[in-house]
């Protein structure tokens, strides 16, 4: 009897489920300072050159492969800067250190429990785990993106034929971002009351020119509750109503541009909506920069205070003229969960230290070709405008949505202020929409 007990522990033990180690502070340390042993090297990188058609064969193992595609046909060169720190806002990590372990995956993609504040999964990913992808979604859900509040304004739209460099239209816009639940650094934390809808982030977007698209205004409301669907709206200054969004509209170019809705801040969707799937941890080039060190666009007017954009050059002036550095991601790949989506894939290098989706992602079609490439540079918010100093976010400052298939463009320069007096919380609602004119 002994001899058989002994026989069947090996299988007992088979059959324990052996937990996931809990994190630790040197954890969210490690999360929040991933440089603390030393910047990232290549061989033969260094700031201040440039990467071309010329030597970009050299530097492919630390570009993305849509970005590596873009330079191979000379679409555009790519500036190197120095790899810098990005800061995240103490109160953030502060956050992430009192709540440590508390946030749990539940038994289908979507379902969170326990969550507070903070980063919800700080240790580092890790390729056997099924359910790292997931893990990673939701940093990025509760990430600090524009903090618990900004705007853009202006925000210059540009619609370009890559070919002929045409700018076939430019539209300018206000964006406003508001979390209402999970906030960290802005007063009210942790929540905005009253808060009936359960909404976790809205989004509210006006057009203000042209003449033609004046007063267009779009309103996004994402609910706590990652199963239920977000409510989104959208007021045509011309029809003088609003029209409630379908699901599937998310999809659509917005406006005519080369981005969907769902394109927003690199992804503007729910963590359900897509399986998740990490393929693993590596060095690559990222449009970060310091904007006040860049040189800036002279063929756009300085704002009242001074301001001036990022420039743009490369093929039909698509690209953003900001500086990239060698960064340490985390490779995210993400599968629409609807078989319907015009979407196979979206393949995110997720920046570490931030944890945003933006840097350099690609869009796979549904036969799988890459269809467009998507790099949102972030300026350290030091070196931005004043308002921004210690806001412990990257600031987003130039984009650029490029089409390869279509060879079109849509770029975009940012004017953000995390400023929370310019988002009441009254602008995040639909009767806001009806009075918007």
């Amino acid at each position: 009897m002994k001899k058989h007990l002994f026989a069947t522990l090996p299988l007992f033990a088979a059959c324990v489920a052996v937990p996931a180690l809990a994190a630790t502070e040197a954890d969210v340390e490690n999360s929040f300072n991933p440089y603390k042993s030393g910047m990232p090297s290549f061989p033969g990188l260094t700031p201040g050159m440039t990467i071309n058609k010329a030597n970009v064969e050299q530097f492919k193992d630390v570009l993305g492969a849509g970005v590596y595609r873009l330079i191979k046909e000379g679409q555009f060169e790519m500036k190197v800067g120095a790899t810098t720190q990005f800061a995240i806002s103490k109160a953030y990590v502060d956050a992430t250190k009192a709540n440590l372990n508390k946030a749990k995956l539940g038994a289908k993609p979507g379902e969170l429990t326990g969550y507070v504040a903070g980063r919800p999964f700080p240790e580092e990913p890790d390729v056997k785990d099924p359910r790292a992808g997931e893990k990673l979604a939701w940093n990025y859900k509760y990430g600090v993106n524009w903090g618990d509040g900004a705007i853009i304004s202006p925000f210059y739209w540009k619609y370009k034929n890559m070919q002929s460099g045409q700018v076939e239209k430019t539209i300018k816009y206000d964006f406003h971002f508001l979390n209402f639940m999970h906030r960290t650094k802005d007063a009210p934390v942790p929540e905005i009351t009253p808060n009936p809808s359960g909404i976790f982030r809205a989004i509210y977007v006006k057009a203000h020119e042209p003449a033609d698209l004046k007063n267009t205004q779009l309103l996004i409301q994402r609910f706590e509750d990652d199963n239920k669907l977000d409510d989104a709206y959208l007021y045509l200054g011309f029809q003088r109503r609003v029209r409630r969004l379908a699901q599937g509209q998310a999809t659509d170019a917005f406006l005519g541009s080369d981005l969907m809705i769902e394109d927003f801040e690199g992804y503007n969707g729910r963590v359900s909506d897509m399986k998740w799937t990490f393929k693993g941890t590596k060095n690559v080039m990222l449009p970060m920069w310091n904007h006040n060190e860049l040189k800036l666009a002279s063929d756009m007017p300085a704002e009242a205070d001074g301001f001036k954009y990022v420039d743009f050059g490369g093929q039909g002036k698509c690209f953003h003229e900001g500086t990239w550095q060698l960064r340490k991601v985390y490779v995210l790949e993400a599968a629409p969960v609807n078989t319907n989506h015009p979407v196979s894939k979206r393949v995110f290098y997720m920046d570490a230290q931030i944890g945003n989706l933006n840097g350099a992602n690609e869009i796979y079609d549904r036969k799988g070709e890459l269809w467009k490439v998507f790099m949102v540079g972030k300026s350290h918010a030091d070196h931005h405008l004043p308002i921004n100093k210690g806001a412990g976010i990257g600031v987003d400052d130039a984009f650029s949505m490029v089409d390869l298939q279509s060879r079109h463009c849509t770029t975009g320069q940012f004017k953000g202020q995390v400023d929370p007096k310019k988002n009441p919380p009254g602008l995040f609602q639909v009767q806001n929409l009806r009075g918007g004119d």
